[in-house]
């Protein structure tokens, strides 16, 4: 069952970063989400005997261990509040542009154009390095 859980983890968690790389804010949102799920269950994961309550009368050594499901359920409401607040710039750019894609920056594209520069001995040691690869 563990290896179950942790092929399902890993597929959420891969699939969420994956969508998370696009420029579609839609994807964004749904990346979140299952990004969010994967890490929900991996916290799941971590706590021993998660399909007990943390709290039963009896045994104390027979409870399972409350922090992972306190970090799960913040991490429920965190993911929460984040993809309420990426649906609020996913309906304003569609409202304002028409569409969910996020557009290049203008000096995004100056600086990517951009030659690159070849530095001195004396701007590498400025900026705290060496041209050798010396620290």
């Amino acid at each position: 069952m563990t290896l179950v859980l942790a092929f399902s983890a890993a597929v959420l968690c891969g699939c969420g970063t994956w969508l998370m790389l696009d420029r579609h804010l839609s994807r964004v949102v749904v990346g979140v989400g299952l990004l969010g799920h994967g890490v929900n269950v991996v916290l799941m994961m971590a706590g021993v005997g998660g399909s007990r309550p943390a709290f039963v009368g009896g045994e104390t050594t027979d409870f399972s261990d409350p922090l992972p499901q306190a970090m799960a359920l913040t991490a429920i409401v965190i993911t929460f509040g984040v993809i309420a607040f990426l649906l609020a710039l996913a309906y304003r750019s569609w409202s304002v542009t028409g569409d969910d894609q996020v557009e290049d920056d203008i000096e995004d594209r100056r600086v990517a154009s951009a030659p690159p520069v070849e530095l001195d001995a004396q701007s590498a040691d400025d900026l705290g390095g060496s041209l050798e690869g010396e620290p």
